[in-house]
Parts: structure tokens; sequence; C-alpha cells
């Protein structure tokens, strides 16, 4: 199939459709979409769905980001490791995690899927995914923006035949695609050879990861059956990868057009009959005002990732200088209820600079792009309309990008990244903290030598005796552990960190991020030392209270205190 140029039926309606034909009749015409709908009533009867998928979303939930074989011991399926780990390691710090996609795969570490229906058996088995289940709830990755070469839907395309003849966008080589955004700097055609002679196919990401053609109804049933399979099998969060370049249209940047929204809208309105309750996610490392227009109409995503943070962070905590940090927050809008950010400050994939191209200024980037490198890193680039290239992403272990060169696992190294991690779990969200944060992770060069991969640098693979043994003893892995377990644990224990609760950024100075977080039972003011040196702040600027609690020291401030010193890289959270 050749990439859609017809005129839609019609624009899409930002009030809500009463019935989910609605949804789907500007994408595809009255007859597929209900054909669509009644294959969606079909696959919920074989999945045993409407099945509720409610989970309390409060101050207390959050997420791990984890690879299903980060963690391994011979003899045993990773993800029963990884389920033992959680369990003695983690216990009820962590409410839920983000399992990468532990698909059978062909590349980019699973996100090049060759089959959605089945486990990777280097990984386990649906046994060991129901095990965790069981424990935590989950978060699935939906990777629908593109399937493998190497899987049956391609096949099927290459022998021209169902399923797959149909499921790919075929594109002449001719055609001027010069108004497509680009992630990667790679070719966006690949040339394939199929029983159909020569073909050129749509490939946002890479030659391996063929985009899937949701301008034809049979890919979105295809993936509607795989949904109500993955909520079936336990999933409570759904993470939309990539799903910001999910339709294409000829002379348009191909992202984040309006027939994307739309089929979100659809996912949303489909999950809320047959799983009510199931978080929807969308992943879209692009500027912030793109990244928020999945949240703002109220019936889109759930949650979207607040890709601003990781950059943003950094760029404080190396400057020692939140001015940029207090001013992109405090325009932060307010979201309608129930849709939430995720606040994390590092992933699978490496710190996407497009969130901030509007909010630094190319030096402050350039000097990102120049500590990353400084610090062991790489810097991958995209390819702009004109030919030439920009930074697009940094790739280096968090932890070690905020460790000063001869300073490596000093205190202050830990302290600065220990705040970098409070500052996410403070600000109105979901917070996110990725495996390798938790237990402060270095640059895997090795990694990146046996991958050829610059994103395995923050990746790596640990084994269970080698971590456990770590842990065990005064290492900077069970120093940053414990820390992040501990505020965890107080973060969940304070009403105001209820991702509903009114959020008001407090200037104190460039070297102090503060929020002050409100909800009826509490007013809490979370105070960042992001400096190497001790800041005095005023009474006054404290909640008002006869005594308040510095909830993360576990101490009482006179209410007729004239002001509180603030320690270098301390975190202050300070409650009436």
């Amino acid at each position: 199939m050749t990439a859609q140029t017809h005129t839609p039926v019609q624009a899409a309606d930002a009030h809500s459709p009463n019935d989910l034909v609605e949804w789907l009749i500007p994408l595809y015409g009255p007859a597929a979409a209900e054909q669509c709908i009644e294959a969606a009533s079909q696959a919920a009867r074989r999945h045993g769905l409407p099945q509720p998928t409610d989970m309390p979303v409060d101050q207390a939930f959050n997420l791990m980001i984890t690879y299903p074989d980060i963690i391994q011991r011979p003899g045993e399926a990773p993800l029963a490791t990884l389920r033992d780990f959680i369990a003695r390691n983690l216990g009820d710090a962590i409410a839920a995690v983000h399992l990468l996609p532990f698909y059978p795969h062909s590349s980019d570490e699973g996100f090049s899927v060759m089959d959605y229906r089945q486990v990777n058996p280097d990984f386990g088995d649906w046994d060991d995914i129901a095990a965790l289940a069981r424990d935590k709830p989950l978060m699935f990755d939906l990777v629908l923006n593109h399937a493998s070469r190497k899987g049956l839907w391609f096949a099927h395309y290459l022998a021209d035949a169902d399923p797959g003849r149909d499921y790919f966008i075929e594109t002449d080589p001719k055609t001027d695609l010069r108004a497509v955004v680009r992630p990667r700097a790679t070719p966006l055609l690949a040339e394939v050879v199929t029983a159909r002679g020569t073909k050129h196919l749509w490939a946002t990401f890479s030659d391996d990861q063929i985009d899937l053609n949701f301008a034809n109804p049979a890919v979105l049933s295809e993936f509607v059956d795989i949904v109500f399979e993955y909520v079936a099998r336990g999933a409570r969060l759904l993470r939309l990868d990539a799903v910001a370049f999910l339709w294409k249209e000829i002379g348009t940047p191909c992202i984040h057009l309006w027939q994307t929204h739309q089929v979100i809208k659809f996912m949303r309105a489909l999950l809320e009959r047959y799983a009510p309750g199931l978080q929807l996610i969308t992943e879209t490392n692009v500027p912030h005002a793109e990244n928020i227009s999945y949240l703002t109409d109220g019936n889109e995503a759930h949650v979207a990732y607040q890709f601003v943070l990781p950059p943003l962070v950094a760029h404080t905590l190396l400057h020692a200088d939140a001015t940029r940090l207090n001013g992109w927050a405090v325009s932060l809008p307010a979201l309608p209820p129930g849709c939430h950010f995720l606040n994390f400050t590092a992933s699978h994939d490496g710190i996407g600079l497009r969130s901030v191209e509007s909010i630094l200024d190319d030096d402050e980037l350039a000097t990102l792009v120049e500590t990353t490198r400084e610090r062991g890193g790489f810097v991958s680039t995209r390819g702009m309309p004109d030919g030439s290239t920009r930074p697009y992403e940094l790739n280096v272990s968090y932890y070690d990008l905020l460790g000063e060169p001869g300073a490596i696992d000093s205190q202050t190294h830990i302290d600065r990244f220990v705040v970098s991690q409070a500052i996410s779990m403070a600000l109105a969200g979901i917070p996110a903290l990725y495996f390798h944060s938790l237990v402060a992770t270095h640059n895997d060069m090795d990694g990146v030598e046996n991958s050829g991969h610059s994103r395995s640098i923050n990746r790596r693979r640990y084994d269970a005796s080698e971590l456990g043994y770590q842990l065990s003893i005064e290492s900077h892995h069970a120093k940053v552990l414990s820390r992040l377990k501990r505020l965890l644990a107080v973060r969940a224990r304070q009403p105001a960190f209820h991702p509903d609760a009114a959020q008001q950024i407090v200037d104190l100075g460039p070297s102090l991020f503060a929020v002050q977080r409100t909800c009826k039972e509490q007013t809490l003011l979370a105070v960042h030392n992001v400096s190497a040196k001790s800041v005095k702040v005023p009474g006054n600027m404290l909640p008002e209270a006869r005594v308040r609690r510095n909830v993360t020291a576990a101490t009482e401030i006179s209410g007729a205190q004239r002001s509180i010193t603030i320690a270098p890289y301390e975190i202050a959270w300070i409650s009436d």
C-alpha cells in the first residue's frame, strides 16, 4: 500500500463520539469502521473481556523501567530472576514495573518485534509474566509504528500473501519526502525485493523496522486483538511506542497528524469499554508543546512521558543553576482530570534533546553535548530537511553524566545524582525510575563495543550474584539504592504528592529548585539544592504552621524560625 493522500471523510471531532464506530468513520468510512468494531467485539470475547484493570494511582504509585533480562542467573529464566530481585531488594518501594519488550525480536533490543503474541524464550514464558503480574502491576510495550522485517507479517508481504500483504507502506523513491520529520539520519525508505518486484518501504527508524500501514483498517484490528491479549495476560498500563509517527500523508511532516490522535482516542474509548482502569501512555520524544498535545484534550492518553526533565535536570545540576528549570516548570499547564505526566530522568533510550530545543539555547545544548562526550558518552543525530544533521540524543549513563571527572562515586557525586531523582519525584505526576538509576550503573563501554550500538552504554545486563554482592557492601550501588528507596517510602506517605495535588513553583533563587504541592490534607514545599553551596531560605517562604516537619530528615522546624539552611545538594521536603 502507498502512503495515503486521500481527503478525509471529515475532520476529527474535538468531542467524544457516543459510539466506538464514530471514532473510526473519519479514518476509514462507515463500512470499514463497522467491520473494525465487530472484529474488536469478537476479539474481546476471545480474550475474556470486559475485565476491570483498576489500580490505585496515588502518591505511592511509581514505575521501575527495566529490560526483562536486565539481571541474570545461570540456569534460570531472566524473568524469574528479575522477579526474585524485585522481591529481595525493592519490595514495596517500587509500585509497578514497566517491562520493556519481551517478545521475539530481530534488533533494537526488543523494539523490532517479530511476534507480538509470544514471549522470547530466552527470557522465559507467559507463566513468568503472569508471576510478575501477581506481584506488581505491569506496563507492556505496544510497538505499533513498525514491525521487524524478519517477522511473519513481513514474510507474508514479500510473498504477496495475507495477513501482511497490505500491512506496510510502499512509496515511490522519486517522491518528494523532504517535509517528513526525521528522528534518525538513516534513509527513510528501505529497498526490498518481493514477489511483485523491487519495492521501497517506509522505515522511520531503521531498515529492520518497517513502518506499519494504519491506513489499512486490518492493521488496526490486528493491534486491537494484540492489546486485548496483553490485558488478559496482565497488562495494567500500555505504552504506545513512537506513536507520534503512526500515520503517513505525503506532503505533510508525518508526525502528530490528526489521524494519529484519532487512533489513540479510539484506543482509549475502546479500553474504557473493555478494560476500564487501564492506563494508556504515549511515548513521543518531541518538543514539549507537541508532547503534551496527547494529554490536553482529556480523552486521549492518560499519561505522557515528560521528556523535558532528563536534559533539563542534567543542565540544572551541571551548571548549579535552576533558572531554566524554574522557568519551564512555571509554564506547565494544568492537565485534565485523570491525566498525568510520567516524570523520569533516564530510560532504556538516551537523553532526547528535541524536547528542550526551545528551552535551552544553542550554546547550552552544545555544552550538554560536550559534557556527555567528556564523560564517556556518545551523541546521535537526526537528519534535517536541508540535508544537515542536529544532535538528537545523548547516550550516557545518567549517573555518570552527573559525576565530575576524577571524583566518580564521591559523596558529592552521589548527592548530586540523588537530587536529580528527587526532583522527578516532587513534580506533579508519576515518577518512573530506570533500573540503572536505582543501582547507579556506570557507562557500559563493553556493551557498546560488543553490540556496536551507542545506546548500549546504558543497558548493561548484570549477573545476579555480582549485583547482589555489590548491594551487600558499602558500594556506591548500595548507597544510591538505599537513599532512593527511602525517598520513595517518604514520598508514598505524603498526600501532597498525589498526582492530582496542586503544584506551584516557588522561586528561591538559582541554587534551589522548589515546588509547593497542596491538597486538602497537606501543604508541602519540596526544596532541592542543585549547588555545592549552602543556601538560606526565609521562614516566611515555608508552609504556615506552628511546627513544620522536614519529612526527608525526620526533623521539626519551629514556626518562629526566621530561616533555615539548605546544605549542598540537600533534599528538604517541608510539610505543614
